[in-house]
């Protein structure tokens, strides 16, 4: 759990339900999650709600015994604002919003917002504005729940829909500007990625909050933003660094995230050219964190997703300095031995042997074997290098003779 240290920090509850596909461990993680990212925004999640439903509520997402509780809780608690886990329709929220006489959010709403606050350049300002009009053009109809009491008579003959359509054509229109103006920063992006010449390109890669920023700070010996909360980095960041005289570029990428709005997705694929452009991905993995390996299989559906899973890849644990494994007592009758038990040695022996010396396991914080990860990434570096430039092989020898 979060601890309180901010009284300015907004109070929330969050709401999720158990169904078939989700379990109540995996309704944990997702709310521990939603936790994280509730904090991140600025907020302090004070109770969690949740129900075992075969399917979410069409009206209210939870059943309404549960709405109920919900509710008395908000009440006596002066709480300000409900997030639900899962993306709620206009109808939901509408509905939701009368009920609880509070602010109501979704997953999909508190990443957006999350986006908005770190969005610093004009470009992913840009595309941050794109993904909130496109969230917000099928909820229109909920901005104008005051038109419903004008049911008709003379000159009351649908000025709501007229209203509704003039707002959504407003809307339309800006998102065809936005992605207009997308597609021309992408151009000139473009053009200065040509400009950088013919340096071998690396891209770190991996889920929100595993220490991308900091690793490129660690090697790169930059100033890049990090800190330990959700999207510390929007902005792609490109570097050049050198190790023993050999130069690259290196790329810090936004970070993924499990139940990714559609539309972060679709606007944030321009800026993950970077790694479509990468000879090289380094992809960055939270060890410490018990659900690392459904991390791993998010991130590889993203990297599916922009058509670049079969890029060269180096696998980098980080964060060995935090890694835990839970006491197993063999003694308890009632418990068996899982990979929560596993000690880092355990670890290494499983899926992970068959990565062989394209898996590293690292400190970026400690600076923990970063000697071996710079090593790694030199051989890897170099061997692109020389076979797109065979003639000057000669100037970058291997990494050992150079010590």
């Amino acid at each position: 759990m979060i601890e309180k240290k901010d009284v300015d920090l907004e109070k929330a509850v969050l709401v999720g339900i158990v169904t078939k596909d989700q379990d109540e461990e995996k309704l944990k993680e997702y709310l521990d999650e939603l936790e994280f990212l509730t904090f991140t925004a600025g907020g302090y999640a004070i109770k969690r709600f949740t129900q075992k439903m075969d399917m979410p509520n069409p009206k209210t997402f939870i059943g309404s015994g549960k709405m109920e509780e919900v509710k008395h809780f908000v009440d006596e608690n002066d709480i300000s604002t409900a997030i639900f886990d899962d993306e709620l329709s206009a109808t939901q929220e509408r509905n939701i919003s009368k009920i609880l006489g509070c602010k109501v959010l979704d997953r999909t709403n508190l990443i957006l917002d999350i986006f908005a606050q770190r969005a610093q350049t004009s470009y992913a300002r840009t595309q941050v504005e794109l993904a909130q009009y496109e969230y917000l053009l099928p909820r229109l109809r909920g901005m104008w729940t005051h038109l419903e009491r004008q049911r008709g008579g003379i000159g009351m003959r649908g000025p709501g829909e007229t209203e509704i359509e003039t707002d959504r054509r407003i809307v339309r229109d800006k998102i065809a500007l936005l992605k207009d103006r997308i597609k021309t920063i992408d151009k000139q992006m473009a053009v200065q990625r040509g400009n950088r010449g013919k340096l071998v390109r690396v891209a770190l890669v991996g889920y929100t909050n595993v220490g991308k920023s900091t690793l490129m700070n660690v090697i790169s010996k930059s100033d890049v933003f990090a800190e330990n909360k959700l999207f510390a980095t929007l902005d792609t960041t490109v570097r050049k660094v050198v190790i023993q005289n050999l130069p690259f570029l290196l790329s810090d990428t936004v970070g993924f995230i499990r139940k990714l709005p559609t539309q972060l997705v679709e606007s944030f694929k321009s800026t993950l050219d970077e790694v479509r452009e990468a000879d090289l991905l380094l992809h960055v993995v939270d060890i410490s964190h018990p659900n690392f390996e459904e991390h791993i299989a998010s991130v590889n559906k993203i990297l599916g997703e922009i058509e670049s899973s079969d890029k060269p890849t180096i696998m980098v644990f980080n964060k060995i300095d935090a890694y835990e494994p839970e006491p197993f007592e063999e003694d308890e009758l009632d418990e068996e031995r899982t990979k929560k038990h596993y000690t880092l040695e355990e670890w290494k022996s499983t899926w992970m042997s068959k990565i062989g010396n394209n898996a590293l396991f690292i400190s970026a914080i400690n600076k923990s074997n970063i000697d071996d990860f710079k090593k790694r990434v030199y051989d890897e570096v170099r061997e692109i290098h020389v076979t797109r430039f065979p003639y000057n092989s000669f100037l970058y020898p291997d990494y050992e003779e150079t010590q």
